[in-house]
């Protein structure tokens, strides 16, 4: 086996720094039934496009290294569990931190590198914790709110789920919308709706969540997402994760053309996350060339580009294990919490 050392890996230019400036919030715009009306969508088309992706864009060695420490620095670490405890939540917070080890960080020669999570991904009972644990860090903390995961609550009571994460210390909220809004076409209730939880949100950037495994067609999905970027969405996001389908290619590839035809008509960047379901490291990477070929390589940086993950970290780090050693290591090597 060859020398470690030898396999010293140099980042490409920004592979994973954070140099570059945070997107400004996105404002919204008045609701155009007419624009949502004349989506359409070509289902064939983006199948048959999206089954091609791994084709299209394969990287390896110390490039697929690169490409993984991004990964990392464009994740939302989770811990979204019903046995979630302060003690949990705590150490989620210190990965977070130091979210790959400091041996392979070196031995990759990454170790000077700004690797660390975008934002850590809560319950609104554990918002105040997570800001404590992370104090210092510049990490900021994302609270799941509007009666997560289903969004049927009133709807009053949403909106002060959202005021009270915002007290707490949140700095984004990932909020629920009503998916029959949706599904009966009532765009206009939706624009209403997304519009409330984005002033609710005050200065906290709004991700909007779709839970497209339940949208039942594609158009609804592009539909939906063109609607919540009208009322203010700084990001949409695919799932809760607790749909039985959750972030998929084709619903991300429709989400990205979304963005991308509402940035040309309104001139305002609109953020992307992909949740639930995606674990291994060679998935993370299928989405970061999606995006990069829809998007661009703005899209490339946490404020405009997501992975809601928890289990993912842990295949990326036992990626990198293999590239610096040439072995496998087992998970309970790279905990999460």
């Amino acid at each position: 086996m060859a020398d470690p050392s030898s396999r010293r890996m140099i980042a490409p230019s920004g592979a994973a720094t954070l140099d570059v400036p945070v997107a400004p919030r996105n404002p919204g715009m008045p609701f155009e039934a007419d624009w949502v009306e004349e989506v359409r969508v070509n289902r064939s088309a983006v199948e048959r496009r999206t089954a091609t992706q791994r084709a299209r864009r394969t990287v390896k060695k110390e490039w697929q290294a690169a490409w993984l420490l991004r990964a990392v620095t464009l994740m939302d670490l989770t811990s979204l569990s019903g046995d979630d405890t302060v003690g949990r939540v705590r150490r989620l917070c210190a990965k977070a931190r130091r979210p790959v080890r400091e041996d392979l960080l070196e031995t990759l020669g990454a170790s000077r590198l700004p690797i660390r999570v975008g934002a850590v991904c809560v319950y609104h009972t554990y918002v105040e914790t997570a800001v404590e644990s992370l104090e210092g860090s510049g990490i900021p903390v994302a609270a799941v709110s509007t009666g997560f995961p289903a969004g049927l609550s009133p709807f009053a009571q949403r909106l002060g789920e959202i005021r009270a994460s915002v007290a707490a210390g949140a700095e984004e909220i990932d909020v629920v919308i009503t998916r029959a809004h949706a599904l009966t076409e009532n765009w206009r209730a939706l624009y209403d709706e997304v519009r409330a939880m984005r002033e609710a949100c005050g200065d906290a950037h709004i991700k909007t969540i779709l839970a497209t495994g339940e949208l039942g067609t594609l158009r609804t999905v592009a539909r939906a997402s063109l609607v919540c970027m009208m009322a203010g969405a700084d990001f949409i996001k695919t799932s809760t994760g607790k749909e039985g389908v959750n972030a998929t290619l084709p619903v991300g590839l429709v989400m990205a053309r979304a963005i991308r035809e509402f940035r040309e008509r309104t001139g305002h960047l609109v953020g992307l996350k992909p949740a639930g379901g995606i674990r291994a490291a060679r998935e993370a990477l299928d989405w970061l060339a999606l995006v990069k070929d829809e998007l661009g390589d703005r899209w490339l940086r946490p404020d405009l580009f997501r992975f809601g993950a928890s289990a993912l970290l842990t295949d990326i780090e036992r990626q990198l294990e293999h590239f610096a050693t040439g072995r496998y290591s087992a998970a309970h090597r790279h905990p999460t919490g």
